[in-house]
């Protein structure tokens, strides 16, 4: 199985639900348990015996921020190593121990974290606690696995970055937003700090990272609550606590002090695109609900303003508002794409104009509601499953430290008015804090890869 990087900027792919959800559904919350064991692993269980998996979750509190100086990549490669040999396991055994028994794995590299899953029939959970216990501590990283990794990489960057038509445009998204945060590095990195980068540089970061006290385990699914604690202090508990401390990042990104313009350009950009960025709140914010709602309203079907405003009129062919959530602070972006004949600076005034529009009069009570449904039911299907249950614990790990806040999202986002939508609106997209990237065909300037 290909292990892939997931773009966490596709998020804002995903369509609206059309379900209809009561705007005050109430939600069992997920009765989770948690304990920390003497190295310092932290563990997140919820037993739920509704089918016979198991989805086991690692998170390492690792990611693209975390990349070495001038080895931008270095995280997303490392994850990759992570499936190759260990002490006690053959390179891709975790793909037998998932695969062969009908089950699945994978992991993903993001700005702030880094996560590796699997979900199994729930009998061959203590295998996989036994393998991911194995690969947190007895990872080979030799000189062959570090080699062939690194290829895989650098190709995965070609494919999902040079390859695509718009691929160095998100890039740019990224690394013209941010002025000093590490986080305009990027998480897929670049060929020539990936190929500067050395066996050495992995172990380093393997023995730095990649210890029970920088790590979650977080398991939903049909086990036994007693059997589960006692597999976990069999297999996690003989691990060391490694001494010393780990680096953080301490990077503040500064206040923006007035709009900046940047024309980018690319080969075979037939569409010319233009995003809009403004710097968002860090992810433990109180006014992120206001702004998921904001985005509902704004983007995300044939029926939203950005898609009134820009697409119908055939002004562009796709257009969109999506947050680019990040735990030190967070991106906001509008972009379109032109259609035929249309131009950057009509797309350009056209989003201008629906921002405006939303922060000078007050989205109606209906458009509230109706972004509120698709939200909440958004969050209803996506934990139908074991496996959708983890991930949103997860994700409320990563960004708000506490995996019980999975218990309290959906109310967050229930309580919000349109005077709260209006407000984070003029709170956060002000002129003189907006940058504007303009990418067209090539003929101008290219980053030379």
């Amino acid at each position: 199985m290909t292990k892939r990087f997931l773009f966490p900027l596709g998020l804002f792919l995903l369509a609206a639900f059309g379900t209809y959800v009561p705007a005050q559904v109430r939600v069992a919350p997920l009765d989770i348990k948690q304990r920390t064991i003497s190295n310092g692993l932290r563990v997140v269980s919820v037993r739920d015996t509704s089918s016979p998996t198991v989805s086991i979750h690692v998170w390492y509190d690792v990611g693209g921020k975390n990349d070495p100086d001038g080895r931008s990549g270095f995280a997303h490669m490392f994850e990759h190593m992570m499936f190759k040999s260990t002490k006690n396991m053959k390179s891709e055994m975790l793909d037998r121990l998932t695969e062969d028994v009908g089950g699945f794995n994978n992991a993903s590299t993001w700005d702030d974290f880094t996560n590796y899953y699997e979900v199994v029939p729930s009998n061959h959970l203590e295998r996989l606690l036994w393998a991911e216990s194995d690969r947190m501590v007895n990872l080979n990283v030799d000189d062959a696995n570090f080699s062939s990794e690194r290829e895989v990489v650098k190709e995965e960057y070609r494919q999902s970055v040079l390859a695509q038509t718009y691929g160095r445009f998100y890039e740019y998204i990224t690394s013209l937003s941010y002025e000093v945060h590490p986080y305009k590095r990027g998480v897929i990195g670049n060929l020539d700090e990936l190929s500067a980068a050395s066996r050495d540089d992995a172990d380093r970061f393997y023995r730095t990272f990649y210890r029970p006290d920088n790590a979650y385990l977080i398991v939903v699914g049909d086990f036994e609550q007693a059997q589960f604690d006692g597999w976990v202090d069999k297999y996690f508990g003989r691990l060391q606590k490694p001494a010393g401390e780990i680096s953080r990042v301490t990077a503040v990104e500064p206040e923006r002090s007035g709009e900046k313009r940047f024309d980018r350009f690319g080969p075979n950009v037939e569409f010319p695109a233009v995003a809009m960025t403004y710097l968002g709140p860090p992810a433990k914010s109180v006014d992120l609900p206001a702004i998921r709602v904001a985005e509902a309203i704004m983007s995300g079907g044939e029926s939203t303003r950005l898609y009134l405003g820009l697409v119908r009129p055939g002004i562009a062919q796709d257009a969109y508002f999506y947050i680019d959530l990040r735990l030190d602070r967070s991106l906001l972006v509008v972009s379109a794409t032109a259609a035929q004949g249309r131009t950057t600076e009509e797309m350009e005034e056209a989003l201008l104009a629906e921002i405006a529009r939303i922060q000078k009069t007050r989205v109606s009570a209906k458009e509230l509601q109706k972004a509120k449904n698709q939200l909440v039911a958004q969050a209803l299907q996506s934990r139908e499953t074991h496996d959708g249950k983890a991930i949103a614990i997860e994700r409320a790990v990563a960004y708000l430290g506490d995996p019980t806040a999975v218990n309290f999202d959906i109310a967050k986002l229930q309580a919000v008015t349109v005077a709260d939508v209006q407000r984070v609106m003029n709170k956060y997209f002000q002129a003189d804090q907006r940058y504007v990237i303009n990418y067209r065909n090539q003929g101008g300037i290219t980053d030379g890869q």
